[in-house]
């Protein structure tokens, strides 16, 4: 989720950065081995259609032909997942590489029946389990038969799924569309945020990217942060008519197709998609409302170590006045970061650490930052090959380190779970922000561990504060302005001005007196990618789940000691085959209960207390 950007002639001040290496997965997209999978796709898919084409058979022979199907199922997904991964990996790391978006709509296209297949397959199990009036025959084979017991949790779910979409044929009819409307539009802003620049310097006629211009909110001399924000709000506004076209149409598509599925609404099918019920949801919105005066205060803190009367948003990554010898005040190299996050990750777990030591020693990272190749951050796993890549932008922060650490939490999940088949092993975002925040945890509770003297705590609990009042106080905002957008975007359009003014509402109703009011981001509509995806609305409050859940979990490490290691790697692997629920009761929470979000809340509340104290109680 953060965004930074280091320029190519920035990387001698931070070490040599390395490029990912992608040969294992594929040598090229002319290499014999993608060319024969791109080729086998539809050819499995085809022979899972012929497969369906006949229904399931009732009694003995149910289990049999269950797991047919599912093996065709699985091996047409990882076929398509491992390519879909590759080509996005290849263009993502530069979005001007016309082959990439080329092969990205091929195996687009490829996968298409795929769509059909799987709405036939789930329109098979209902007619399985309502065959022969109140008789189940599919859930009395999962009772019954041990070769289909491990399919249990898929099962039952893809039967939910079933509730909520239309005929095989309208299905792949939206499918088709999709990439043409939606994934389209969504493809344009990773164009044109990734792109789109400013001037900086008339004199030299330099200009920088947003991307750039964002990771100098990072800077320790306001008037910089202050020109970049300034920049930057200057370029998103130069793109704001495409932007806008592009956002209303990505809403658009959602609002129509989930309509047409019988969602309620896109936020029904986001819970559903988080395996999250109404009842955890609810209680974690509402205790993040709860906590806005804490971060509020926060804020009021930071301001006054800054000396500003508030704090404006372009202050909201700025640094505090710190030791020296603070991890957040000295630049980073890269092999410097590497090793830090090995070792932390080793105290925790050593099986960890030697995971986290691998995906450095092979390339797995591709942390360069240059033009072309998107901001941000993201973990993308191969199941074929059974590897994950990291993309970042590593700047030398201790916040880059943050990234680094986040995004090896993913890649250690699916390291976990790799050998399991595919739909034991599909986990949703707000479990997979689990692993990647608790990750983040270890960090930071070892850099405080050896923090040597007051400058560095401030340094390093400010750190952890302005990443918390994100995952918190910034993904509210963004979840108030997307339930504002839909509700909107139902009945009309949207200007580019209408949205500046729902987001600047947004931030407004969150960060409350924490923020000048006068200096918002009115363009973080445009900022944010995961708004321009048609399939995954709501996609911000898994990181306000995994950030609260993996501080009650790293409680309970502290607690346990070394022997809670092997419980969290269980309670990974039983992610992709339990719903958000079951996987917290398995680590003894309850997620329905607002005291269990009030937990992890009040460890932040220590957190600020301390930073207050430390700062010298200094408060407007």
């Amino acid at each position: 989720m953060k965004r930074t950007f280091t320029g190519s002639n920035e990387a001698t001040q931070i070490g040599s950065l390395p490029k990912w290496d992608l040969s294992s997965i594929y040598l090229s997209f002319d290499s014999p081995e993608y060319r024969r999978d791109l080729r086998q796709l539809p050819e499995k898919i085809a022979v899972f259609l012929k497969l369906l084409e006949t229904p399931l058979p009732t009694g003995a022979g149910i289990a049999a032909a269950l797991l047919a199907l599912i093996r065709f199922y699985e091996e047409a997904g990882d076929l398509r997942e491992n390519l879909a991964a590759y080509a996005e990996a290849v263009y993502t790391a530069d979005t001007r590489d016309s082959r990439a978006m080329a092969e990205i709509n091929a195996i687009a296209s490829a996968a298409l029946p795929l769509g059909k297949a799987a709405v036939i397959f789930r329109n098979r199990l209902v007619e399985a389990f309502k065959e022969n009036g109140a008789k189940e025959p599919v859930l009395e084979a999962l009772d019954t038969e041990a070769a289909l017991k491990p399919y249990g949790f898929f099962i039952r779910e893809s039967l939910e799924k079933a509730a909520y979409q239309m005929s095989p044929d309208l299905e792949d009819l939206a499918n088709d569309l999709a990439r043409s409307g939606g994934d389209a539009w969504g493809r344009l802003q990773e164009a044109v945020s990734s792109t789109v620049t400013a001037l900086w310097d008339s004199v030299t006629g330099e200009r920088k990217t947003v991307i750039a211009l964002r990771d100098l909110a990072h800077n320790g001399d306001r008037s910089i942060r202050e020109r970049a924000y300034k920049a930057e709000l200057a370029a998103w506004q130069s793109m704001e008519i495409p932007l806008a076209a592009s956002l209303n149409g990505v809403k658009g598509t959602t609002l129509t197709v989930d309509k047409r599925r019988g969602w309620k609404s896109p936020l029904q099918k986001s819970a559903f998609q988080s395996r999250l019920s109404e009842k955890a949801l609810g209680a974690l919105i509402r205790e993040m409302e709860h906590s806005l005066p804490l971060f509020r205060r926060y804020l009021k803190s930071k301001a006054s170590l800054l000396g500003v009367k508030a704090c404006a948003f372009y202050d909201l990554f700025a640094p505090v006045e710190s030791d020296p010898r603070s991890a957040d005040s000295k630049k980073w190299t890269w092999t410097g970061a590497t090793e830090f996050i090995i070792e932390q990750f080793t105290v925790f777990d050593p099986d960890m650490g030697a995971f986290a030591r691998k995906a450095v020693s092979h390339s797995w990272i591709d942390a360069l930052g240059r033009e072309g190749k998107i901001g941000g951050a993201y973990c993308t796993d191969f199941p074929l090959a059974g590897e994950s890549r990291i993309l970042c932008n590593f700047e030398g922060s201790f916040d880059s380190v943050f990234t680094v650490a986040h995004e090896l939490g993913h890649a250690w999940h699916h390291e976990l779970i790799k050998d399991l088949p595919r739909f034991r092993s599909a986990y949703p975002m707000t479990l997979a922000e689990t692993a990647s925040i608790f990750a983040e945890t270890i960090i930071f509770e070892g850099a405080l561990g050896a923090a040597a003297s007051d400058g560095a705590r401030i340094a390093l609990i400010e750190g952890n504060l302005k990443d918390c009042c994100q995952v918190i106080v910034d993904i509210l905002s963004r979840f108030y302005f997307e339930t504002a957008l839909f509700e909107r975007r139902d009945k009309a359009e949207l200007s580019a001005e209408e949205l500046c003014a729902l987001m600047t509402d947004a931030q407004k109703k969150t960060y409350g007196d924490g923020l000048d009011p006068a200096l918002l981001h009115p363009y973080m509509w445009a900022v944010k990618s995961h708004y321009y995806n048609p399939g995954l609305a709501f996609y911000n409050y898994p990181y306000a789940f995994g950030q609260l859940f993996s501080l009650g979990l790293f409680v309970r490490a502290r607690q346990e000691g070394r022997g809670f290691a092997g419980e969290y790697r269980e309670m990974l692997r039983l992610t992709g085959q339990a719903t958000a629920a079951a996987v917290a009761k398995s680590a003894g929470f309850d997620i329905e209960d607002g005291a269990f979000w009030q937990d992890g809340i009040a460890l932040i509340a220590d957190r600020v207390a301390e930073f207050e104290k430390l700062a010298g109680g200094k408060k407007r």
